[in-house]
């Protein structure tokens, strides 16, 4: 019998739960996603940099909001995906009051809920950068009116509060991950905190119980916003410990994600995009981390990591690969494809797509454009 694709990918993510006997140490800070019945691939979709909420107060920004989610549904329907990831910058929470930003981000995660993809994400600078009042606000006296969510609605005849801290880290995906069956994000360990999204997923094969991964996706937290944009010292031992718990040599593939790029990425910048190098968009310099605290280093010398992906850069949608001297590995670092309206840029919109293959393995990825158009394909070898 056909599976409709909600069922066939809500099976996806519950069949996780039998293999919890075999995998109890593992998924302590992950969870496990399956191939579906019958299919030799497992597909992922990035959408990186939408903005929500940007300008909100004016005509222009729910325009762009509606915009971006046109640029989701089309490609989550053309690519139909087994997960989706959500690379940071979700929303532009400097242009919204605490009290909405939960809005803007279930928004946001709207059109991949309503098909019943499964999806995870990490943080951005601009998920919860400080609030900060836009001019348009003030009026002739120079104070500005509440401007909080529209539906809520006060019993106690009390004007509605309104808080203007900025929305936090812990606070969204606290909105992130309640009563979500289909989210995949996790808070990570409480001691990596005020980093956040630091967790993994693994991708296995469809209901066969205790068989090894196919591959594993770790996230992490880049910084930005509430503190320094960098991949800390703590992190990256927690990488490596979670790494050697879960793949203790380096047997099983794995990938990474996180939103701002590292210095790594200004060594391989290409001046204009040709082999080995792969993309369609070169348009600005590589905005990188403000330090270096040992997770190249690491992910280097793991043979098992084939592949970084990153978002933040608005204008460059390219592939480059990594080999130092000293590293075991040939590691490709990637720029997904802006995909939202929101944010600086004209380029046209996208999403990179990663696409996983199992018996015999191999990982590759392209740009889905708006417009349907397919380019950039690369195959990632070591």
């Amino acid at each position: 019998m056909t599976q409709t694709p909600f069922i066939g990918k809500l099976a996806i993510f519950l069949s996780f739960f039998a293999c919890v006997g075999c995998l109890s140490s593992a998924t302590a800070r992950g969870t496990v996603l399956r191939f579906r019945s019958g299919s030799p691939t497992f597909k992922i979709v990035l959408f990186a940099d939408l903005h929500f909420g940007e300008d909100a107060w004016t005509d222009w920004g729910p325009l762009q909001d509606a915009n971006s989610s046109r640029v989701m549904s089309t490609v989550l329907d053309l690519e139909n995906p087994d997960l989706v990831v959500y690379l940071g910058d979700v929303i532009t929470a400097n242009n919204i009051p605490t009290a909405n930003a939960s809005l803007y981000w279930d928004q946001a995660i709207s059109p991949t809920k309503a098909r019943g993809i499964p999806w995870a994400s990490v943080f951005g600078n601009h998920d919860d950068a400080p609030f900060s009042w836009p001019i348009d606000w003030f009026s002739a006296t120079g104070i500005p009116p509440h401007r909080c969510r529209d539906d809520a609605t006060s019993c106690s005849g009390l004007e509605e509060e309104c808080e203007f801290r900025g929305t936090q880290r812990l606070d969204l995906m606290k909105n992130e991950v309640k009563n979500r069956k289909l989210s995949q994000s996790r808070n990570g360990p409480k001691h990596l905190w005020p980093s956040v999204s630091n967790y993994y997923v693994q991708i296995s094969p469809f209901f066969d119980d205790c068989q090894s991964p196919v591959m594993n996706l770790y996230f992490l937290d880049s910084g930005g916003g509430s503190y320094p944009e960098v991949i800390s010292s703590a992190q990256v031992e927690w990488f490596r410990h979670t790494a050697q718990q879960i793949n203790p040599n380096s047997s099983i593939p794995e990938i990474v994600f996180w939103h701002i790029p590292s210095g790594a990425y200004e060594q391989v910048a290409p001046s204009c995009i040709q082999k080995p190098c792969v993309g369609s968009i070169n348009m600005e310099k590589v905005a990188a981390q403000q330090a270096e605290f040992g997770i190249m280093s690491l992910l280097q010398q793991r043979p098992s990591v084939k592949a970084v992906f990153v978002g933040h850069n608005h204008g460059l949608d390219w592939c480059c690969p990594h080999s130092p001297h000293n590293a075991t590995n040939k590691l490709w670092l990637c720029f997904a494809r802006h995909s939202g309206y929101g944010g600086y840029g004209n380029w046209a919109r996208g999403a990179r797509i990663i696409q996983i293959t199992h018996q015999p393995f191999s990982l590759k990825s392209w740009i889905r454009m708006e417009d349907a158009q397919l380019h950039s394909p690369i195959t990632f070898t070591s």
